[in-house]
């Protein structure tokens, strides 16, 4: 598909794209669609042992992703997308109380559509969150 625009982060972006062939964002026009972001360090990818450093990673890696597409960032995120690993330690009202901090944090001009998802495992052992967002550059 030439006419899309594929694009990836250093660390755990390139490395996506050269081991597993997938992409962290793609530019459709105006719009910047972003695979689900993990809540791990992109250099070193290591997943934060609190829910609520993860959730934070998630989101600025989410930003990453955007600008790395020419985004400016959150501003201009419409639909998010969590997909969550609820356990005995991490429930739908944990995720949603530190998913609204999150979006009040990164959105605070605006509340864009979410979603969220229950999942029974994620890519990577120990991850409990990825986000997934579209954005609209116009």
């Amino acid at each position: 598909m030439s006419h899309l625009q594929c694009y990836n982060y250093a660390g755990f972006g390139e490395r996506s794209r050269k081991d597993v062939n997938y992409s962290q964002a793609v530019r459709i026009d105006n719009r910047i669609e972003i695979s689900g972001q993990p809540g791990l360090d992109p250099e070193t990818e290591a997943i934060p042992k609190s829910f609520t450093e993860e959730i934070e990673q998630a989101f600025s890696n989410v930003e990453l992703a955007l600008k790395s597409a020419g985004g400016k960032g959150w501003s201009q995120v419409y639909r998010v997308r969590m997909y969550v690993v609820l356990s005995d330690d991490l429930t739908w009202a944990d995720v949603l109380g530190h998913g609204a901090n999150a979006l009040k944090k990164w959105c605070p001009d605006h509340a864009p559509l979410l979603t969220g998802v229950e999942v029974k495992s994620l890519a990577l052992e120990g991850m409990r969150i990825e986000v997934e967002a579209n954005a609209h550059l116009g």
